[in-house]
């Protein structure tokens, strides 16, 4: 489906007043956990996928079934001119937005000794430059929405980019930590009508393959966290539910879902 065919879609197919939410890369893992925490919440659900199309079928399913309505939304965040001009006409099919939630992301190792030009602009654009693009573009809907706390945004950050660097993942860190200063200006720049934070979870899904996915990587990891075990995608999701419904007095803020790991 083109997205000027999704945006046709949306506008003609969707009656429901209940609040409605975009999560982006919602097929699977914690972006899963987190639409389907907002449609247990009355939202109904945008799941956004790129590659994961089956998955993505799977997770609105699952909402439907909650009772909620729902639309899948295939866009390569990594082609920001689409972003641009997916955004722009995803905005003008929907007059009010009430959360937008940037979870889709990419990571993974960048040795320095292998670093390229191409890895710095790929993790940029996935994980910073398209978040960037859809918070302009869709601002006017986020200000429409009629919700007691006003529109919301929520970025998923990463508490290895906010003080604890990891070796070899500076391209990751780098565009986590670009995004944590989008949160940052976007909370001034889009109050009072529009709420922006931001969630750090530590690990609340392990990797499904490479870095960490062994289970003696784990267990190192597992040895710096006080509470001694690793998250779930649905700790995420809840910290993610409180931010964008609940917390009306909340803007420019991260909450660490990490287990206390960011204290040692």
């Amino acid at each position: 489906m083109t997205t000027s065919s999704f945006s046709r879609e949306l506008a003609a197919r969707r009656t429901t007043a209940a609040p409605l939410a975009l999560v982006t890369g919602a097929a699977r893992r914690v972006g899963r956990a987190i639409a389907l925490e907002l449609a247990r919440a009355g939202c109904d659900v945008i799941v956004h996928f790129n590659g994961s199309a089956s998955e993505a079928a799977a997770t609105l399913a699952e909402i439907n079934a909650l009772g909620r309505w729902a639309a899948l939304w295939p866009l390569d965040l990594s082609d920001l001119g689409a972003v641009e001009r997916a955004s722009c006409e995803l905005a003008n099919a929907l007059p009010i937005l009430d959360v937008l939630v940037h979870n889709a992301s990419i990571y993974a190792p960048t040795p320095l000794a292998s670093l390229s030009a191409s890895d710095i602009a790929r993790f940029h654009a996935v994980n910073a430059g398209a978040p960037a693009l859809l918070s302009a573009a869709l601002a006017p809907s986020l200000s429409a929405s009629k919700l007691d706390g006003g529109g919301s945004i929520v970025a998923m950050l990463d508490i290895h980019a906010l003080g604890l660097p990891r070796r070899e993942f500076a391209a990751y860190a780098m565009s986590k930590a670009a995004l944590h200063e989008m949160v940052r200006t976007l909370a001034r720049d889009l109050a009072p009508r529009v709420r922006v934070n931001a969630v750090a979870p530590g690990v609340v899904a392990w990797p499904d393959e490479g870095y960490e996915s062994d289970a003696a990587a784990q267990a190192a990891y597992l040895a710096r966290v006080p509470l001694a075990r690793a998250g779930t995608p649905e700790d995420a999701a809840e910290a993610v539910r409180w931010l964008a419904l609940e917390a009306r007095y909340v803007t420019g803020q991260v909450i660490r879902v990490d287990g206390g790991r960011s204290l040692m």
